[in-house]
Formats: C-alpha cells, sequence, structure tokens
C-alpha cells in the first residue's frame, strides 16, 4: 500500500479536498504525508501587478503566506493522526508540475494525490491544468480528486492567499 503520499497544495477547496483524500488513504495504508507548496514564476508575477503601488518584499510575503498554509495542513493531518512533513519549494526551478514530479521523484513517493478543477474547453485551454500536465509525467501513480462542484467555476489559482501582504 501507499506509504509515502506526495500532496500538493495552494489552499484553494479544490487541493483541500486532495487533502482529505490523503488524509483518509493515509489513515488506511499508515502511510506519511508529504504536503509541497509551490511559489512560482506566475505566483510571483500576480503579487507583484496586484500590489504594484506598494513597497514590500513580495517574495517574502508569498513565502509566509506559503508557511502558514501548509502548516495549517500539516496541523490537520497531525490531528488526524497522520505523520507529515512539509516542503516549500520557491527557488523558481521550473513549472509547477515539473517541481512536484521531481519532488516525487526526490522523495521516492508511492503516490501523488492532487485535487483538480476538471476545467473543461476554453478555461482549461486559458488556465491550464498542473493536474493534468503532473499525471502525464509523473515517475508514481497520480490520484486526482475532483473539486466540489461550486469550486469548479473559481478562479482561485489567480487569487492570493488570504493574509498576503496584510500588512502592508
Amino acid at each position: 500500500m501507499y506509504q509515502r503520499i506526495l500532496v500538493p497544495i495552494d489552499g484553494s477547496s479544490t487541493s483541500n479536498r486532495g487533502l482529505d483524500e490523503a488524509i483518509q488513504l493515509a489513515q488506511l495504508s499508515g502511510g506519511r504525508l508529504r504536503l509541497v507548496h509551490v511559489i512560482d514564476e506566475l505566483s510571483f508575477a500576480l503579487t507583484m501587478d496586484a500590489y504594484a503601488g506598494i513597497a514590500g518584499n513580495w517574495l517574502e510575503e508569498l513565502r509566509g503566506s506559503a508557511l502558514k498554509l501548509l502548516e495549517a495542513a500539516r496541523a490537520k493531518a497531525i490531528k488526524a493522526g497522520v505523520q507529515v512533513e512539509t516542503v516549500l519549494l520557491d527557488r523558481f526551478k521550473g513549472t509547477v508540475h515539473d517541481q512536484i514530479t521531481a519532488e516525487a521523484q526526490a522523495c521516492k513517493a508511492d503516490l501523488i494525490v492532487i485535487g483538480t478543477h476538471g476545467r473543461r474547453g476554453m478555461g482549461r485551454w486559458v488556465m491550464g491544468s498542473s493536474a493534468e500536465h503532473i499525471l502525464r509525467i509523473a515517475p508514481v501513480p497520480v490520484l486526482l480528486v475532483r473539486a466540489p462542484e461550486e469550486a469548479r467555476t473559481e478562479h482561485e489559482r489567480f487569487t492570493l492567499p488570504s493574509g498576503a501582504l496584510a500588512s502592508q
């Protein structure tokens, strides 16, 4: 059974649904979770654009929000009795999907569990699908967890995490 489960998280309801599924799998298998959050060029560019007139260290703000996100997810897993570790990837070394698959290989993951919006048509073409790319190139099995119906129309991927740059 799956002992090392990699779970990319971004704070969206879709990502949280994937985390919940991964926690259940880890409980059943006695496995361990590795929660990963990636700060990529797009997130950084959107933060800079959203706060263009405000002085500040945007990367540090993104890191701070990401660490809070990882800690909240870690606490959720611990509360469920699951062993967990967290990783923040903020080195801008490739696309999100490349970084996730590289992390899966580096930590010898048995499974990747990821939430997906299940976008189709124009939405998929415009916004892309990290989950689909991960599915195609992952070195291990991938479990895609569909978003709740209400999240399928959200544009959460392009919003800042709650509290980001709140001190500005």
